[in-house]
């Protein structure tokens, strides 16, 4: 055995660059794999903990918290319990062994408290002193404690009870509300009216607490709940309580203060399970319980956002794991290549093809070890690298992903490397068929096609993405017509694996028929070429094969990065675009109006006074660039003739509206500003919206416009309007005739107008900020000022949630990742391809020189090379990537509901994206070309003739 690895190892450092090559390219394979479970863990745990952070905010509750509670004795006149007295000891007993020993270790969290209650049944308490306290109020209450209560409240009052009954009398703490619930005061003695009592039970409240920290989650109730309740020590009340010493407890409950900053996907399962664990552990015991998680309903949402997150990461590396496989197939090729010689040799001396592929199997291993070990920790570098992607090659200075390597991570990766070295046994298994003879006859023969041409693979990859295609065109179609509601954004995998079976069918299509063109050309000029020029288009003509897989890879990473740039950049910017479009301007805010009812209008209807808030207030707030005051009435109406229609009115001044409010380009038949002008001199005229157009109104005609409370009055039509800044002329799905009578539609006026012919009613203030206004002092001058609002939206605050989305961090990054990655392997492929190619070659480059070519005639040949080949490359990748972003990008609007896209889906291409794109991928070719250069000028070609005879 050591022999036969010290044989290996040998071979393995006579082709030391190959190998490194190789274990490389392995290395680079776990990473990409491994990342994936890292990166998607990740991302949801920063979005799981940020939802978590906002459900506390919402709604006050702390997300860490889970609360069980238990009765044990009567819930009601016709209920006796679950439990008799006696038996309540050891119930109780049991089920807080259950919650301290059991749950609490379950969680895969920290727990910061476990607070445990109990308390005994309601009882009738009457003063053991009548003449100091009125006798006559009913005072039903319960004995209660609760674990480490004094170190979360505050004494408003008295002082803490003792620790033991004073004189046979249990010393009490009470919240503030009991003293009025339960018309008492402190130091008065009260004793339990009951005949079940073994003996005379009497309280005495001598403290009134309040929460130490009303933010505290040790509290899980409301104080008020607790204005029935008389608090002894509790280790006072275990003694005497729950043992049933003095009174049974009834019910008792436990609070989990959990420590959610640190959960993860791993501990959200064991969250999920050990809840569901206690629910059946008090379901099998209690008839009467309740058990409250106020995460569970947030968390849940997470699993189906882990797969389908998974499946849409897989879908995106797609491309770059077929890129990876070709890179690993190509050097295994090369190595095959180089020791087929010595395979056959092994073969024709009786080895069988099993030995054979033994020795190449320990070979993967040993660069498999190496990659297993390696991969894990530099994917987690991968996937702090995504976190940072904002959009195709673009990064921003973001919080970093709380990434670490996972059990998962090892996992993927160990199927990375079992994956790869097949990948990279297959050139073996392909040459152990042939012995010496058979293979210096295949040596001596033209070569063969490649598999996956004499396999027709290109003609089938293609065949399927069309199909694909148009599977999603018609999907497409239809979902337009019907206007299918989809609930919220996202992504189809197949609607990137589509593209890439595309970009990788096109690109090995391209490759069939590029030696052709090539032999094509040749013979066209074959009278006239130069030497150099004659020679490389012979070289390149018959030797298609070789240069196939270099070739591929530039195809693959041109055409993959014009696709993921115009994907990323469609997806992002038409996002972006229904939010603005949505909110109409950076900030839309409205004050509280004061008002006050008036007496009735000559209508008869009644109408509410408002008084005006002062608008110059939110003029001088910081950063402020623009505002506008825009009234909007959702409620309106429209009179034309005799029909009357429900309608939506937007009160504006047009210049301020104009510099403020957000519109795309193109969206009207002319620039917004125009429509803008058209009614900016006359205060009755308006704009109005495609579906009142449709009623048969045109420019020049009157419409009459009013709403609840306020009289109609007359205006003119100036012009007609498919969109504007917040107006959705959309339709849910219904029929034809539903949809022209219930189409939204707006009337565009004039504010100043309205207000004085019609009624001054509250309006929204829009503003528009600086590009580079910091959100906070705006904030900090509105809390300053002491503005009062009714409501605010903040576009960007919007955009950022947009660009935190799971989903878009993983579009935006893996597009980003996979094509950065995709340049350096087609680097290292391309170099690595020309230096063997010219190491082989000096024979030929020796017989050119003693010919009488030049060296600069030799470089010119090189060049012309290169050019026929990383150029023509180049070119065809430049062409499967529009052709297949023209085709393919068109169909991401399927992930966008056709009923709230507005404005409407837009495919979209920048130049400066396809700029930076091919400015990567010329620097790796130049790099390419000076290494080349300086390797070709160290080879000593005048001896290469000496070499060939030696």
């Amino acid at each position: 055995m050591m022999a036969l690895l010290m044989m290996i190892m040998r071979k393995m450092v006579k082709n030391k660059w190959l190998e490194l090559s190789l274990l490389s390219g392995l290395i680079l394979s776990v990473a990409l794999i491994s990342s994936i479970p890292i990166y998607t863990e990740a991302i949801l745990q920063r979005v799981l903990l940020k939802d978590l952070e906002n459900l506390q905010a919402s709604s006050g509750r702390y997300p860490g918290t889970v609360y069980a509670k238990v009765f044990m004795g009567s819930t009601s006149y016709w209920d006796s319990g679950d439990y008799e007295p006696e038996q309540r000891p050891q119930v109780l007993k049991d089920t807080n062994a259950f919650m301290q020993e059991d749950a609490a270790e379950r969680f895969g969290l920290p727990v910061k408290h476990l607070v445990m209650e109990a308390a005994t049944e309601l009882y009738s308490f009457i003063p053991t002193d009548k003449t100091k306290v009125e006798s006559e109020t009913e005072r039903l209450a319960e004995i209660a404690a609760r674990s480490d209560l004094y170190d979360h409240i505050t004494l408003i009052d008295g002082r803490l009870p003792a620790s033991e009954p004073v004189d046979g009398i249990y010393e009490a703490l009470v919240v503030q509300q009991s003293l009025k619930a339960l018309n008492m005061v402190l130091g008065h003695v009260f004793e339990i009216e009951n005949g079940d009592a073994k003996t005379k039970i009497k309280v005495k409240p001598v403290g009134v607490i309040d929460k130490l920290d009303h933010s505290d989650p040790y509290w899980h109730n409301h104080l008020d709940e607790y204005r029935k309740t008389f608090f002894i020590d509790y280790e006072l009340f275990k003694a005497h309580f729950s043992s049933s010493k003095a009174l049974p407890a009834a019910s008792a409950s436990w609070l989990f203060v959990l420590d959610y900053s640190g959960m993860d996907l791993n501990s959200v399962h064991q969250y999920m399970q050990t809840t569901e664990r206690i629910d059946t552990h008090l379901m099998n015991r209690f008839s009467t319980y309740s058990l409250d998680s106020p995460a569970v309903q947030t968390v849940e949402t997470y699993f189906q956002r882990e797969a389908d997150l998974r499946l849409l990461v897989w879908s995106l590396y797609v491309p770059l794991i077929i890129l990876l496989a070709f890179y690993l197939y190509m050097v295994s090729n090369l190595i095959t290549e180089r020791q087929k010689t010595e395979i056959s040799v092994l073969r024709s001396r009786g080895a069988s093809r099993l030995q054979v592929l033994t020795g190449y199997l320990i070979e993967g291993m040993l660069l498999g070890v190496i990659a297993y070990a390696a991969g894990p920790p530099i994917g987690m570098l991968l996937a702090k690298a995504l976190g940072a992607s904002s959009g195709f090659l673009a990064f921003v200075d973001r919080t970093a992903l709380p990434v670490k390597v996972t059990d998962d991570s090892y996992l993927y990766g160990l199927y990375a490397v079992i994956s790869s070295i097949l990948m990279m046994l297959f050139p073996v298994f392909q040459a152990t068929r042939l012995s010496i003879v058979g293979q210096k006859q295949q040596m001596g023969r033209r070569t063969n096609r490649l598999f996956w041409h004499r396999y027709f693979f290109d003609i089938i990859a293609v065949a399927i993405a069309i199909y694909g295609l148009f599977a999603f065109n018609r999907q497409r179609e239809d979902m337009l017509q019907l206007g299918a509601d989809v609930s919220a954004f996202s992504v189809d995998p197949l609607l990137f694996l589509v593209p890439a079976l595309f970009i990788l069918g096109f690109g090995l299509l391209a490759l069939r028929l590029y030696p052709l063109i090539i032999r094509f050309i040749f013979r066209i000029g074959r009278e006239v070429w130069p030497p150099y020029l004659y020679s490389t288009l012979i070289q390149v003509g018959r030797s298609g094969t070789q240069y196939q897989m270099v070739m591929m890879f530039l195809i693959l990473t041109i055409a993959t990065g014009l696709f993921s740039a115009s994907a990323a950049r469609t997806l992002n910017d038409n996002l972006e675009q229904k939010i603005r479009y949505k909110n109409g301007a950076d900030i839309v805010l409205k004050s509280h109006w004061l008002s006050e009812s008036s007496l009735a209008s000559s209508g008869g209807t009644q109408r509410i006074q408002y008084v005006e808030p002062p608008y110059q207030a939110f003029t001088e707030l910081p950063g402020v660039k623009s505002a506008a005051k825009v009234f909007v009435q959702d409620n309106a109406y429209t009179l034309v003739g005799n029909e009357r229609g429900l309608t939506k009115v937007m009160g504006i001044h047009t210049a301020d509206f104009g510099r403020t409010a957000w519109m795309r380009d193109g969206l009207l038949g002319n620039h917004f500003y125009e429509y803008l002008n058209l009614i900016a001199l006359d205060p009755k005229a308006v704009l109005i919206s495609r579906s009142i157009a449709d009623k048969g109104i045109r420019p020049g005609d009157v419409i009459n416009v009013g709403w609840s409370g306020v009289e109609p009055k007359t205006f003119t039509v100036y012009g007609i309007i498919d969109y504007w800044p917040t107006f959705n002329p959309n339709t849910m799905s219904m029929t034809e005739e539903q949809s022209n009578a219930g189409r939204p539609s707006l009337v565009v006026g004039h504010l100043e107008y309205m207000q004085k012919a019609m009624a001054l009613e509250p309006y929204e203030v829009w503003i528009k900020l600086d590009e580079n206004a910091a959100r906070q002092p705006f904030y900090d001058a509105i809390a300053e000022k002491k503005l009062s609002l009714a409501f605010m939206t903040d576009t960007r605050e919007e955009l950022q949630r947009m660009g935190n989305d799971p989903f878009q961090l993983a579009l935006n990054g893996v597009m980003t990742l996979g094509f950065l990655i995709s340049v350096i392997i087609s680097f290292f492929g391309f170099l690595l391809y020309w230096l063997l190619s010219l190491t082989d070659r000096v024979l030929q480059f020796g017989i050119f020189r003693a010919m009488g070519m030049s060296f600069a005639q030799m470089i010119g040949m090189l060049i012309t090379e290169q050019i026929l080949i990383s150029g023509a490359a180049v070119l065809i990748g430049g062409l499967v990537g529009s052709v297949t972003s023209t085709w393919f990008v068109s169909l991401f609007q399927i992930s966008f509901n056709p009923s709230t896209q507005v404005p409407p889906f837009q495919v979209m291409f920048d130049s400066s994206d396809t700029t930076r794109l091919y400015f990567v991928v010329m620097v790796m070719i130049v790099m390419g070309l000076l290494i080349l250069g300086w390797r070709l000028s160290r080879i000593k070609i005048h001896q290469a003739l000496k070499l060939g005879e030696d």
